[in-house]
């Protein structure tokens, strides 16, 4: 699973002018997932489920 500062880095993610992130292949939003256990966050995209994670 990639972090979400390489996808952006490498296309596969898109920051609209509200920093909102979105999915490059399918453009739509990412849907998010806290773990309260972790320090990370998944993003997943709810058309294509690919997924990523995010450190808080």
């Amino acid at each position: 699973m990639k972090s979400v500062r390489k996808a952006l880095r490498e296309g596969e993610l898109d920051k609209d002018t509200y920093e909102r992130v979105t999915c490059a292949e399918c453009e739509k939003p990412l849907k998010t997932e806290n773990d309260p256990d972790t320090i990370s966050t998944i993003r997943r995209c709810p058309d294509c489920e690919k997924e990523w994670k995010e450190i808080r």
